[in-house]
Protein backbone atom coordinates (compact mmCIF):
# COMPACT_ATOMS: atom_id res chain seq x y z
CA UNK A 1 0.00 0.00 0.00
CA UNK A 2 1.22 3.53 -0.80
CA UNK A 3 2.59 5.73 1.95
CA UNK A 4 0.78 8.93 2.91
CA UNK A 5 3.12 10.22 5.64
CA UNK A 6 6.72 9.19 6.18
CA UNK A 7 9.58 10.46 8.29
CA UNK A 8 13.22 9.35 8.21
CA UNK A 9 15.53 10.23 11.09
CA UNK A 10 13.41 13.31 11.76
CA UNK A 11 15.06 15.35 14.51
CA UNK A 12 14.36 18.72 16.08
CA UNK A 13 16.42 20.19 18.91
CA UNK A 14 15.50 23.33 20.83
CA UNK A 15 19.02 24.11 22.00
CA UNK A 16 19.84 21.32 24.48
CA UNK A 17 16.19 20.17 24.62
CA UNK A 18 15.02 17.28 22.44
CA UNK A 19 11.82 17.98 20.54
CA UNK A 20 11.95 14.79 18.49
CA UNK A 21 14.97 12.63 17.71
CA UNK A 22 15.55 10.09 14.94
CA UNK A 23 11.82 9.68 14.37
CA UNK A 24 11.16 7.24 11.53
CA UNK A 25 7.62 6.12 10.81
CA UNK A 26 5.27 5.43 7.93
CA UNK A 27 1.52 5.99 7.75
CA UNK A 28 -0.23 4.19 4.92
CA UNK A 29 -2.82 5.84 2.72
CA UNK A 30 -6.36 5.36 3.96
CA UNK A 31 -5.49 4.44 7.54
CA UNK A 32 -6.21 6.21 10.82
CA UNK A 33 -2.98 6.55 12.77
CA UNK A 34 -3.05 7.52 16.44
CA UNK A 35 0.03 9.38 17.68
CA UNK A 36 0.26 9.05 21.45
CA UNK A 37 2.42 10.46 24.19
CA UNK A 38 2.46 12.56 27.32
CA UNK A 39 2.61 16.34 27.28
CA UNK A 40 6.03 17.38 26.00
CA UNK A 41 6.73 13.98 24.41
CA UNK A 42 7.08 15.44 20.92
CA UNK A 43 3.63 15.03 19.36
CA UNK A 44 3.01 18.68 18.53
CA UNK A 45 6.62 19.17 17.39
CA UNK A 46 6.17 16.29 14.93
CA UNK A 47 2.94 17.78 13.60
CA UNK A 48 4.55 21.19 13.15
CA UNK A 49 7.45 19.62 11.27
CA UNK A 50 4.98 17.90 8.93
CA UNK A 51 3.33 21.27 8.29
CA UNK A 52 6.70 23.04 7.87
CA UNK A 53 5.84 25.36 10.75
CA UNK A 54 9.17 24.20 12.19
CA UNK A 55 12.34 23.28 10.33
CA UNK A 56 14.10 20.05 11.29
CA UNK A 57 17.58 19.93 12.74
CA UNK A 58 18.14 16.89 10.54
CA UNK A 59 16.16 14.16 8.83
CA UNK A 60 13.18 14.49 6.54
CA UNK A 61 9.40 14.26 6.40
CA UNK A 62 7.15 13.61 3.40
CA UNK A 63 3.41 13.85 2.77
CA UNK A 64 2.10 12.02 -0.31
CA UNK A 65 5.68 11.81 -1.56
CA UNK A 66 6.41 15.54 -1.34
CA UNK A 67 9.12 16.84 0.97
CA UNK A 68 7.50 18.84 3.78
CA UNK A 69 10.31 21.40 3.81
CA UNK A 70 11.42 21.71 0.18
CA UNK A 71 7.88 21.39 -1.21
CA UNK A 72 6.08 23.08 1.65
CA UNK A 73 3.27 24.71 -0.33
CA UNK A 74 2.44 21.48 -2.10
CA UNK A 75 2.27 19.46 1.10
CA UNK A 76 0.16 22.05 2.91
CA UNK A 77 -2.38 22.04 0.09
CA UNK A 78 -2.88 18.31 0.62
CA UNK A 79 -3.48 18.60 4.39
CA UNK A 80 -6.51 19.51 6.47
CA UNK A 81 -5.29 20.61 9.90
CA UNK A 82 -6.87 21.04 13.33
CA UNK A 83 -4.40 22.52 15.84
CA UNK A 84 -4.62 21.81 19.55
CA UNK A 85 -5.50 25.45 20.12
CA UNK A 86 -7.55 26.87 17.27
CA UNK A 87 -6.59 30.43 16.28
CA UNK A 88 -9.73 32.48 16.77
CA UNK A 89 -10.69 35.88 15.39
CA UNK A 90 -13.16 36.80 18.15
CA UNK A 91 -15.14 39.41 16.21
CA UNK A 92 -15.89 37.10 13.27
CA UNK A 93 -19.01 35.01 13.18
CA UNK A 94 -18.54 31.27 12.75
CA UNK A 95 -19.80 31.52 9.16
CA UNK A 96 -17.40 34.37 8.35
CA UNK A 97 -14.57 32.45 9.98
CA UNK A 98 -15.15 29.40 7.79
CA UNK A 99 -15.45 31.59 4.69
CA UNK A 100 -12.25 33.44 5.59
CA UNK A 101 -10.29 30.20 6.05
CA UNK A 102 -11.63 28.82 2.77
CA UNK A 103 -10.56 31.99 0.91
CA UNK A 104 -7.08 31.96 2.48
CA UNK A 105 -6.67 28.27 1.72
CA UNK A 106 -7.75 28.64 -1.89
CA UNK A 107 -9.22 25.14 -2.12
CA UNK A 108 -12.81 24.68 -3.17
CA UNK A 109 -15.39 23.88 -0.49
CA UNK A 110 -18.43 22.04 -1.78
CA UNK A 111 -21.53 23.69 -0.21
CA UNK A 112 -23.42 20.40 0.09
CA UNK A 113 -20.51 18.70 1.85
CA UNK A 114 -20.09 21.64 4.21
CA UNK A 115 -23.79 21.48 5.06
CA UNK A 116 -23.46 17.79 5.88
CA UNK A 117 -20.56 18.48 8.22
CA UNK A 118 -22.41 21.29 9.95
CA UNK A 119 -25.46 19.09 10.41
CA UNK A 120 -23.44 16.15 11.72
CA UNK A 121 -21.76 18.32 14.34
CA UNK A 122 -25.01 20.07 15.22
CA UNK A 123 -23.87 23.55 14.18
CA UNK A 124 -27.06 25.46 13.43
CA UNK A 125 -27.70 28.60 11.43
CA UNK A 126 -27.98 30.47 14.73
CA UNK A 127 -24.55 29.16 15.80
CA UNK A 128 -23.05 30.28 12.48
CA UNK A 129 -24.31 33.84 13.07
CA UNK A 130 -22.78 34.11 16.53
CA UNK A 131 -19.38 35.72 17.02
CA UNK A 132 -16.59 33.34 17.95
CA UNK A 133 -15.93 35.13 21.23
CA UNK A 134 -19.46 34.19 22.30
CA UNK A 135 -19.12 30.51 21.40
CA UNK A 136 -18.46 27.82 24.00
CA UNK A 137 -15.21 25.85 23.94
CA UNK A 138 -17.04 22.79 22.63
CA UNK A 139 -18.67 24.76 19.81
CA UNK A 140 -15.33 26.29 18.80
CA UNK A 141 -13.87 22.79 18.74
CA UNK A 142 -16.65 21.59 16.44
CA UNK A 143 -16.09 24.56 14.14
CA UNK A 144 -12.39 23.68 14.12
CA UNK A 145 -13.11 20.10 13.07
CA UNK A 146 -15.37 21.35 10.27
CA UNK A 147 -12.71 23.72 8.93
CA UNK A 148 -10.13 20.91 8.94
CA UNK A 149 -12.41 18.61 6.94
CA UNK A 150 -14.35 20.97 4.67
CA UNK A 151 -11.81 20.99 1.79
CA UNK A 152 -11.81 17.16 1.70
CA UNK A 153 -8.02 17.06 1.86
CA UNK A 154 -6.43 13.64 1.24
CA UNK A 155 -4.46 13.90 4.51
CA UNK A 156 -6.04 15.15 7.73
CA UNK A 157 -3.92 15.99 10.78
CA UNK A 158 -5.91 16.46 13.99
CA UNK A 159 -4.41 17.53 17.31
CA UNK A 160 -6.66 16.52 20.23
CA UNK A 161 -9.83 16.60 18.08
CA UNK A 162 -12.31 15.42 20.73
CA UNK A 163 -11.10 17.60 23.60
CA UNK A 164 -14.14 19.39 25.03
CA UNK A 165 -16.72 17.45 23.00
CA UNK A 166 -19.70 15.78 24.65
CA UNK A 167 -20.28 12.03 24.10
CA UNK A 168 -22.80 12.61 21.29
CA UNK A 169 -20.31 14.73 19.36
CA UNK A 170 -17.51 12.24 20.04
CA UNK A 171 -19.70 9.63 18.36
CA UNK A 172 -20.33 12.03 15.48
CA UNK A 173 -16.59 12.51 15.13
CA UNK A 174 -16.01 8.76 15.12
CA UNK A 175 -18.65 8.26 12.41
CA UNK A 176 -17.14 11.06 10.33
CA UNK A 177 -13.68 9.51 10.47
CA UNK A 178 -15.13 6.15 9.47
CA UNK A 179 -16.86 7.77 6.48
CA UNK A 180 -13.69 9.60 5.41
CA UNK A 181 -11.54 6.48 5.40
CA UNK A 182 -14.09 3.94 4.18
CA UNK A 183 -12.86 3.94 0.57
CA UNK A 184 -9.19 4.45 1.46
CA UNK A 185 -9.08 7.93 -0.03
CA UNK A 186 -8.28 9.89 3.13
CA UNK A 187 -5.50 9.37 5.67
CA UNK A 188 -6.02 10.58 9.24
CA UNK A 189 -3.12 11.33 11.60
CA UNK A 190 -4.44 12.21 15.03
CA UNK A 191 -2.94 13.01 18.38
CA UNK A 192 -5.06 12.39 21.45
CA UNK A 193 -4.94 11.82 25.19
CA UNK A 194 -8.28 10.00 25.11
CA UNK A 195 -6.85 6.51 24.74
CA UNK A 196 -10.19 4.72 24.77
CA UNK A 197 -11.18 6.85 21.78
CA UNK A 198 -7.92 6.05 20.00
CA UNK A 199 -8.45 2.35 20.62
CA UNK A 200 -11.89 2.48 18.98
CA UNK A 201 -10.97 4.82 16.12
CA UNK A 202 -7.42 4.05 14.97
CA UNK A 203 -6.07 1.28 12.75
CA UNK A 204 -2.53 1.73 14.09
CA UNK A 205 -0.90 3.68 16.87
CA UNK A 206 2.57 5.00 17.59
CA UNK A 207 3.84 5.96 21.03
CA UNK A 208 6.42 8.70 21.45
CA UNK A 209 8.35 9.29 24.68
CA UNK A 210 11.05 11.87 25.22
CA UNK A 211 10.99 12.70 21.53
CA UNK A 212 11.67 9.12 20.44
CA UNK A 213 9.30 6.57 18.96
CA UNK A 214 8.88 3.76 21.50
CA UNK A 215 6.57 1.44 19.59
CA UNK A 216 4.19 1.38 16.64
CA UNK A 217 1.73 -1.21 15.42
CA UNK A 218 -1.90 -2.11 15.02
CA UNK A 219 -4.08 -2.19 18.11
CA UNK A 220 -4.43 -5.95 17.53
CA UNK A 221 -0.63 -6.31 17.46
CA UNK A 222 -0.34 -4.47 20.75
CA UNK A 223 -3.15 -6.57 22.20
CA UNK A 224 -1.32 -9.78 21.32
CA UNK A 225 1.97 -8.54 22.78
CA UNK A 226 0.45 -7.08 25.94
CA UNK A 227 0.39 -9.26 29.09
CA UNK A 228 -3.06 -10.10 30.41
CA UNK A 229 -4.11 -10.52 33.99
CA UNK A 230 -5.72 -13.89 34.71
CA UNK A 231 -7.52 -14.50 38.02
CA UNK A 232 -8.34 -18.12 38.88
CA UNK A 233 -10.64 -18.91 41.80
CA UNK A 234 -11.05 -22.40 43.23
CA UNK A 235 -13.98 -23.97 45.08
CA UNK A 236 -11.65 -25.43 47.71
CA UNK A 237 -8.04 -25.02 48.82
CA UNK A 238 -5.47 -26.13 46.25
CA UNK A 239 -2.39 -24.53 47.79
CA UNK A 240 -0.49 -21.40 47.00
CA UNK A 241 2.22 -23.07 44.91
CA UNK A 242 1.59 -22.23 41.25
CA UNK A 243 3.22 -24.59 38.73
CA UNK A 244 5.81 -23.06 36.44
CA UNK A 245 4.19 -21.92 33.20
CA UNK A 246 5.77 -20.29 30.12
CA UNK A 247 5.48 -16.50 29.81
CA UNK A 248 3.65 -16.33 33.14
CA UNK A 249 4.35 -14.23 36.22
CA UNK A 250 2.64 -14.94 39.53
CA UNK A 251 1.31 -11.66 40.93
CA UNK A 252 -0.25 -13.25 44.00
CA UNK A 253 -1.34 -16.71 45.14
CA UNK A 254 -3.49 -17.96 48.02
CA UNK A 255 -4.90 -21.48 48.45
CA UNK A 256 -8.13 -20.43 46.71
CA UNK A 257 -7.09 -17.59 44.35
CA UNK A 258 -4.23 -17.24 41.90
CA UNK A 259 -3.59 -13.98 40.07
CA UNK A 260 -1.26 -14.34 37.11
CA UNK A 261 0.12 -12.11 34.37
CA UNK A 262 0.37 -13.93 31.06
CA UNK A 263 2.28 -12.72 28.01
CA UNK A 264 1.02 -14.90 25.19
CA UNK A 265 -1.57 -17.65 24.71
CA UNK A 266 -3.42 -18.90 27.78
CA UNK A 267 -3.64 -22.51 26.60
CA UNK A 268 -0.87 -23.70 28.92
CA UNK A 269 -2.79 -22.35 31.92
CA UNK A 270 -5.95 -24.17 30.85
CA UNK A 271 -4.02 -27.42 30.75
CA UNK A 272 -2.36 -26.80 34.11
CA UNK A 273 -5.63 -26.23 35.96
CA UNK A 274 -7.76 -28.79 34.12
CA UNK A 275 -7.68 -31.27 37.02
CA UNK A 276 -8.20 -28.64 39.75
CA UNK A 277 -11.55 -27.58 41.27
CA UNK A 278 -11.85 -24.35 39.29
CA UNK A 279 -14.78 -22.16 40.28
CA UNK A 280 -14.14 -19.20 38.00
CA UNK A 281 -11.54 -17.80 35.58
CA UNK A 282 -11.42 -14.08 34.80
CA UNK A 283 -9.23 -12.73 32.00
CA UNK A 284 -8.98 -8.95 31.88
CA UNK A 285 -9.27 -7.53 28.38
CA UNK A 286 -6.62 -5.39 26.73
CA UNK A 287 -6.76 -1.71 27.58
CA UNK A 288 -4.61 0.68 25.58
CA UNK A 289 -4.46 3.06 28.54
CA UNK A 290 -2.81 0.45 30.76
CA UNK A 291 -0.41 -0.53 27.99
CA UNK A 292 0.69 3.09 27.51
CA UNK A 293 1.09 3.67 31.25
CA UNK A 294 3.36 0.63 31.51
CA UNK A 295 5.55 1.92 28.69
CA UNK A 296 5.79 5.29 30.39
CA UNK A 297 6.46 3.99 33.91
CA UNK A 298 10.26 3.54 33.48
CA UNK A 299 10.47 7.17 32.41
CA UNK A 300 8.68 8.30 35.55
CA UNK A 301 10.72 6.27 38.01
Amino acid sequence: MATAISTAGLTKYYGPVIGVEDLSLEVERGEVFGFLGANGAGKTTTIRLLLDLLRPTRGSARVLGADCHRESRQTRRSIGYLPGELPVYPDLTAADYLSFLASVDGRAVAPAYLERLLARFDISAVDLRRRLRDQSHGMRRKIGIVQALMTRAPVVILDEPTAGLDPIMVQAFRETIADLTRDGGVTVFLSSHVLSEVEMTCDRVGLIRGGRLVTAGTVDDLRRKSPRRVTIRFSRDVGASVPGLPHTTVLSATPRTWILEVAGPTGAIVGAIASLPVEDVEIEGFRLEEYVLKLYSPCES
